[in-house]
């Protein structure tokens, strides 16, 4: 016996193996709620994509979709900070570069961690296409 998928119902993607694969999944869960984005996300190829084209679509998107990735970026920002600390109190260094350990977080853009912008579409995008 096949059985078939239900309508609305949620097909569980491998993990990626990503350190921010839950944000990533979150992002992309979110941006689909989004008629217009989803529209475009489905008819766009793979070097759109990859390019940014794709990113500047975040700007036509609806004020509570901008709203739930704003949170969603504030959220992993707390979650990278939380690794940093660890990281920090587990070496017990005073030398360390904190920009430096920002900047090994290419998935989001870490100066401005209030809000979810074009930027971060594409810096995620980017990161996961060079994985």
């Amino acid at each position: 016996k096949g059985e078939g998928h239900v309508e609305g119902e949620k097909v569980e993607n491998p993990d990626t193996g990503l350190y921010y694969d839950e944000y990533l999944r979150q992002v992309i869960d979110v941006l689909e709620t989004d008629k217009h984005f989803r529209e475009k996300l489905q008819t766009a190829d793979i070097e759109e994509i990859k390019s940014g084209k794709l990113s500047r679509e975040l700007d036509l998107v609806s004020h509570h979709v901008r709203t739930r990735l704003d949170e969603l970026k504030r959220q992993e920002v707390a979650r990278l900070r939380m690794l940093i600390k660890a990281k920090m109190d587990s070496v017990q260094d005073t030398g360390i570069d904190h920009q430096a350990l920002l900047k090994q977080f290419e998935h989001l853009n870490h100066q401005n961690p209030d809000t979810f912008e074009p930027k971060d579409l594409d810096m995620l995008i980017k990161a996961v296409s060079a994985r």
